[in-house]
């Protein structure tokens, strides 16, 4: 059988929902009386790193996460990792890890959309679906892989779509790259290259901001204004912003700060299509980088990771542009 450790860091998956305090943070977390269970699908051990709401998650404590998950797989050979975490940051963590993780062994998040004691919590049905997809030798350097409600996701492309559906996370630009069985864990996708970047450090400060109608160089001065490393946009369409905010924008470029373009729509992708003032083409002849395939929170972890590894501009556009 194979061996599989569940490291915990709070969510909704922790949770049990109270009529008079709302959802709330348990003592004890309410799946660990399944552990038996679990041991029917794979030799489970257990670490409990965090207790903390999604929202509460910063990079440190990806990094903090990533650095365990290494540590705990110098001690021990497991045939996979999985990881409990709340749904609202799940994805940036899953993408943190997935570019940080040097290791083919797999690694899987998962969480839930109801709390446990709710009608049709669904964190114990994922939690087995993501020990499943843990220990299976398919799931050999596929990077780490986001499973939710039956379905297997790469951590580059899936978004929580929904506040509340179970079925939330989605993969709009390529769908899910598997799928889970009652019989089996099946791939029907398979990513040709995965990104690694070496950084042990979560010091930068990257901005995200959305680009939005009317939106002017009073509302990009004041952001200006703060000390930041970079800063990532999610613009118009394939890649454009309204004329008045460009000139100060470009201040930062002219610093050496990079300012990424993603799309505030999710699929597609950025191209410097348009000529216009403000268009894609004329942010690219002012030196804006466009960041393809990457919605706006995974461009901007990856922005991160790239500046505390140490890269320079022209190198992180042409990582971020390839």
């Amino acid at each position: 059988m194979e061996d599989v450790l569940v490291i915990h860091t709070g969510g909704t998956i922790a949770m049990m929902d109270d009529v008079t305090l709302g959802t709330i943070v348990t003592k004890e977390h309410p799946l660990k009386q399944y552990r038996n269970d679990l041991n029917q699908l794979a030799t489970i051990e257990e670490d409990y790193l965090f207790d903390l709401p999604s929202p509460h998650i910063t990079p440190k404590e990806m990094l903090q996460l990533g650095q365990h998950i290494e540590s705990r797989l110098k001690e021990r050979a497991f045939s996979g990792i999985v990881v409990t975490h709340g749904t609202d940051t799940l994805e940036e963590t899953a993408y943190f890890l997935d570019l940080y993780l040097q290791t083919s062994t797999p690694v899987v998040i998962t969480g839930a959309m109801r709390s446990s004691n709710e009608v049709g919590a669904d964190g114990l049905y994922n939690l087995i679906g993501a020990v499943r997809v843990a220990s299976a030798k398919e799931s050999i350097n596929k990077g780490v892989l986001v499973v939710m409600n039956d379905e297997i996701h790469s951590s580059a492309y899936c978004i929580k779509t929904s506040s509340s559906s179970v079925a939330t996370f989605q993969s709009p630009q390529f769908g899910p790259i598997g799928i889970i069985t009652k019989q089996e864990v099946y791939f029907y996708h398979k990513w040709m290259e995965r990104e690694k970047i070496a950084f042990q450090t979560v010091n930068t400060y990257v901005p995200l901001i959305k680009a939005f109608a009317g939106m002017d160089e009073r509302f990009i001065a004041s952001l200006t204004a703060q000390e930041m490393d970079g800063l990532v946009i999610e613009g118009f369409g394939q890649g454009n912003l309204p004329p008045q905010t460009v000139r100060t924008l470009e201040t930062l470029i002219e610093q050496q700060i990079p300012v990424v373009i993603v799309s505030r729509s999710f699929k597609g992708v950025v191209q410097p299509t348009y000529g216009y003032p403000g268009g894609g083409r004329d942010l690219k002849d002012k030196g804006f980088i466009f960041a393809k395939r990457l919605s706006g929170p995974k461009a901007r972890i990856k922005l991160m990771a790239l500046l505390e590894a140490g890269y320079k501009y022209q190198r992180i556009e042409e990582i971020l542009e390839r």
